[in-house]
């Protein structure tokens, strides 16, 4: 999916999903929008959802009842080494693991690990060198730029796409941020070659950035905040309005409805904005 994505110079659109409603909408905007898509689940969105099993369950019931025929992935994001684990045993098809925080060392054989174990069971796999800035489930970055040889040396393991930082962070960007570091990411780039690589903390990045990043080799974009934004602030106007005291309106399929829709926007915004639409 991402070899493709590089090297039609588009990017593939990794969403959060949170719960059923967030799932639904996103999978049937890939469908309308006849887009390739990842499905990202958090540790501690796997959590909240009982655990990995039921997502797969979940997902997997999605893609057949709504007839999904795009190419869906369903990515675990931020993985610990235990968490990869659980997410092969649950049947994901592809993991993340952020050893960013280890010496790089460290970092290089877990990584080395995963990659057998994932290969074993046909699935892609993640690494992330240079941590991320913000905060992702109690993973605190500063928002740093990777080496390029360590990065390198990472993808050199037979990893599939490589998250390296780039000045980008989590969550909303603080007014004072420098923007992301194009000579880092080049420099990244002409080390690992064809190797796909992976911006995260996509929410509030600048259009003309993300498609700069494109250019240079970025093949996944991952987007959490923003559907998280527009989803609350879809639900705040329909309580606001009153509702929910209207009719029935306080039947949870009614008082979700407005902020699934938002969901669906603003995935179809990025969908657009990444390149992705028609090519599934």
């Amino acid at each position: 999916m991402l070899k493709k994505a590089k090297a039609g110079h588009y990017a593939v659109g990794q969403f959060n999903i949170n719960n059923l409603e967030w799932t639904k909408a996103i999978l049937q905007t890939a469908q309308d929008l006849n887009s390739p898509v990842i499905l990202g689940v958090s540790e501690g969105a796997g959590k909240y959802m009982t655990g990995y099993k039921t997502v797969v369950g979940m997902v997997n019931g999605m893609l057949e009842e709504m007839n999904i025929t795009v190419p869906v992935a369903l990515h675990l994001d931020h993985g610990s080494y235990e968490g990869c684990l659980k997410c092969v045993e649950a049947g994901f098809s592809s993991i993340m693991f952020d050893g960013s925080h280890y010496p790089i060392d460290e970092n290089v054989e877990k990584t080395k690990e995963l990659v057998k174990i994932a290969h074993d069971n046909n699935m892609s796999i993640e690494a992330e060198v240079g941590s991320i800035g913000g905060e992702e489930d109690g993973v605190i970055g500063k928002g740093e730029c990777a080496d390029p040889n360590e990065c390198k040396m990472v993808a050199d393991l037979g990893i599939d796409f490589l998250a390296a930082g780039i000045g980008n962070i989590h969550g909303k960007y603080p007014d004072n941020w420098e923007g992301l570091s194009f000579e880092t990411l080049d420099a990244i780039q002409q080390k690992t070659g064809d190797m796909p690589l992976v911006l995260h903390g996509g929410t509030g990045i600048p259009e003309d950035m993300i498609k700069k990043a494109i250019d240079l080799g970025v093949a996944k974009i991952n987007v959490n905040t923003e559907c998280q934004l527009s989803f609350a602030a879809a639900t705040r106007g329909y309580i606001e309005a009153g509702k929910d005291q209207e009719g029935k309106g306080f039947d949870p399929r009614k008082l979700l409805k407005p902020g699934t829709e938002a969901i669906m926007a603003t995935v179809k915004e990025k969908m657009e904005l990444f390149g992705s639409v028609g090519k599934a």
